[in-house]
């Protein structure tokens, strides 16, 4: 492989998140086209670098790594003219960087609050990941109690880009809880399970960053983003494998279920001098 081709190697992952929140449609604000042609298989969309994969391309950054060119964060989709239009040098002045990163943001948090999902895709999904054989590990996922502000947690681990799916889905906590109750009643499932198997998910994705890190804190907070996509996909794996959800109820499933497993402190760090059992 020539050098600076692995900036166009995407993780599977990646190019599964950018087709979830995509919405079928380019990300272009003035743009409607969709992002599946008109048969429903043929799949037309682009895979835009946001600051480029190789030094004569637009908008590039000789500072970045091929990993951070082919990472969630600099990747848009785009439809095909539009994809042309924004990679023509020619263009470039006409749309920077911070341009591309605003319609990629805006364009995913209008299908974020889009999301409408089902009761019967979060009861698949919660089932999914509560009936998988993780090793238990001896925190007591009983029950929690919110003894912290959500805005101070995501400060404490300097989360940025799920700040917007942490507020839209955070309201769907009493959505999950009642899901969590009818459940149990009906004998099969068990909420600690649940959050134990998320629990240990995190504590193994977080491993792989933290490694031997003198300052694990530090470690995470460069990293919380990805840690949380990480816990995502690894969720999402495992939900689509074993329920065969749509992919638009698979996404509103799990971000729901990892919203709530933030909360619960289950996933990244818990504030400093506070409690969450």
């Amino acid at each position: 492989m020539g050098k600076g081709n692995k900036a166009r190697e995407y993780k599977p992952s990646t190019v599964r998140r950018l087709d979830m929140l995509s919405g079928n449609e380019c990300a272009a604000p003035d743009c409607v086209r969709q992002l599946i042609a008109r048969d429903k298989e043929s799949i037309v969309s682009k895979i835009c670098h946001i600051e480029a994969a190789s030094k004569n391309g637009p908008r590039f950054r000789s500072s970045m790594t091929d990993d951070e060119r082919r990472g969630y964060d600099n990747l848009v989709l785009l439809c095909d003219e539009c994809h042309t239009i924004i990679d023509n040098k020619n263009n470039e002045k006409l749309f920077p960087v911070t341009l591309l990163k605003d319609w990629k943001l805006l364009h995913e948090d209008k299908n974020i609050r889009n999301s409408g999902g089902s009761p019967s895709a979060l009861k698949s999904a919660i089932n999914a990941i509560s009936d998988t054989d993780f090793e238990s590990n001896r925190r007591n996922d009983d029950e929690v109690q919110f003894k912290f502000n959500i805005p101070d947690k995501i400060e404490h681990n300097f989360v940025k880009r799920h700040c917007s799916m942490i507020n839209e889905y955070k309201v769907n906590y009493g959505t999950l809880n009642s899901l969590y109750k009818e459940l149990e009643d009906n004998g099969s499932f068990r909420k600690d399970r649940l959050l134990r198997n998320i629990r240990n998910i995190y504590l193994k994705v977080k491993g792989r960053y933290i490694l031997d890190s003198k300052d694990p804190m530090m470690t995470i907070r460069k990293n919380a983003d990805e840690i949380f996509d990480d816990v995502q996909d690894e969720l999402i794996l495992l939900s689509g494998i074993n329920t065969g959800l749509d992919k638009e109820d698979l996404f509103f499933a799990i971000s729901t279920i990892m919203v709530d497993g933030f909360m619960r402190c289950k996933i990244l760090e818990e504030p400093p001098k506070n409690d969450c059992q």
